[in-house]
């Protein structure tokens, strides 16, 4: 029997919540249907209604916490004006700012990464993601090459760059947020990229 019709979105988001937490709190290896329908406070048959098993799950939360990081980012984003270095950093900070302040976003990142080394369509996903971002990034650094605020540079090439930075640093803050401060981790970004972009 399908769901009720506007009740369809909010359970479907219900379950995808919950996945999130539990991959936070026992990973994918620890991730079962019965465990993401207790924690959901919905019947195995609903959750199979959804989602057909793991993996389909795991996408899920995977779109849910991109969702969610991109939210974050615009907020940011729109708050710093039209200046795309201004633009550049605010991705960055907010970025930076979901390792600490909501953790299980890069842990699902983590736990999806892991399982993509062994799934070809897992890794499909992954790949059409990165594409988006670094398109995403691209047009800031084309931007900034516009305005004569960077030097001219390729601005594919400078968009793996900063996602490589930022992947790295927010990882790290990730595993360990007693590291660094957010604002450190940030500020050691924005000073590698000035020096790598800087005219």
């Amino acid at each position: 029997m399908s769901p009720k019709v506007g009740v369809a979105p909010l359970r479907r988001e219900q379950i995808v919540r919950a996945t999130i937490r539990c991959l936070a709190r026992e990973g994918y290896s620890g991730l079962t249907m019965k465990k993401v329908s207790r924690q959901a406070r919905v019947s195995q048959g609903i959750l199979h209604y959804y989602f057909t098993d793991k993996r389909s799950i795991l996408v899920a939360a995977l779109e849910g916490v991109m969702v969610d990081l991109d939210r974050r980012v615009a907020a940011a984003q729109a708050r710093s004006g039209p200046d795309p270095r201004r633009r550049l950093r605010a991705l960055i900070r907010a970025s930076l700012e979901v390792a600490v302040e909501a953790r299980e976003v890069w842990i699902v990142f983590v736990e999806f990464w892991g399982e993509m080394m062994h799934d070809r369509r897992l890794r499909a996903i992954n790949a059409e993601l990165y594409i988006r971002l670094r398109r995403l990034l691209a047009a800031l650094v084309a931007q900034g090459v516009r305005t004569r605020r960077y030097r001219r540079v390729n601005a594919a090439q400078a968009a793996a760059v900063v996602l490589g930075l930022l992947d790295g640093v927010a990882l790290q803050l990730t595993f360990d947020p007693k590291a660094f401060s957010v604002s450190a981790a940030a500020r050691f970004c924005e000073e590698a990229l000035e020096r790598y972009l800087a005219r």
